[in-house]
């Protein structure tokens, strides 16, 4: 059987508690044989780091998603770099922008997605990115910071090949997900066709973003 590796996905939150053990058998009789946890805040991160103490098949990503930023604290750094050290965090994300809903000063949002890609360079760990209506000031960013040469992960890319390109010249890995299947999003299915095989990645996101024709439910991998 073939190996997959879940990139993205959420199965530790409180949405599966009922039924994990199930989505979790579910998962290896469709050959996926690892995931990765991802947090977006201090408290998520914290259960993620928590979660794959039990669970040796999963990894996790600890950051702060540009959602939370406006709730950054000094010390928070600190915390994330101790799960580094520890080896219990494998990725730092969801970190990025989000212009679309602004849920926290985009100069918050900047700073902090700094700080993280900084982390990140001095760990040597990848980073997933969360990007949404804010793909330039990202890539300023990047290019100001420098990709870490652990990888660097566009999570859940929705758009066209325009937008995507200068990110496919940085050396950066892509994942499409449930987007890719939507009807009117040819255009993300014509970008596709521009990523390198290698630089290709499998997630879900689960339980967000299901596919067609299941669009709106809830999906697991």
């Amino acid at each position: 059987m073939r190996q997959l590796f879940d990139s993205h996905c959420h199965v530790n939150e409180e949405k599966f508690d009922e039924d994990r053990e199930e989505v979790l058998a579910r998962m290896a009789e469709f050959g996926i044989t690892r995931y990765a946890v991802i947090g977006s805040d201090m408290a998520t991160s914290r259960a993620c780091v928590d979660y794959v103490k039990e669970h040796p098949n999963a990894v996790c990503a600890v950051g702060i998603h540009p959602h939370e930023a406006k709730g950054y604290r000094e010390g928070d750094l600190e915390i994330l770099e101790g799960w580094i050290r520890g080896r219990e965090a494998r990725a730092i994300g969801e970190i990025g922008l989000d212009y679309h809903y602004d849920f926290s000063p985009r100069d918050a949002q900047r700073e902090v997605f700094a700080l993280q890609l900084r982390i990140a360079h001095e760990a040597g760990l990848p980073v997933s990115l969360h990007l949404r209506e804010a793909h330039a000031d990202a890539l300023d960013i990047l290019r100001a910071e420098g990709v870490p040469r652990q990888g660097c992960i566009l999570h859940c890319f929705n758009l066209d090949a325009e937008t995507l390109a200068p990110f496919v010249e940085l050396g950066c890995h892509v994942a499409f997900g449930g987007p890719l299947t939507f009807r009117k999003s040819w255009y993300t299915r014509l970008a596709c066709l521009d990523v390198p095989a290698d630089r290709l990645l499998t997630e879900t996101d689960a339980p967000y973003m299901a596919p067609e024709p299941l669009r709106g439910t809830e999906c697991e991998p």
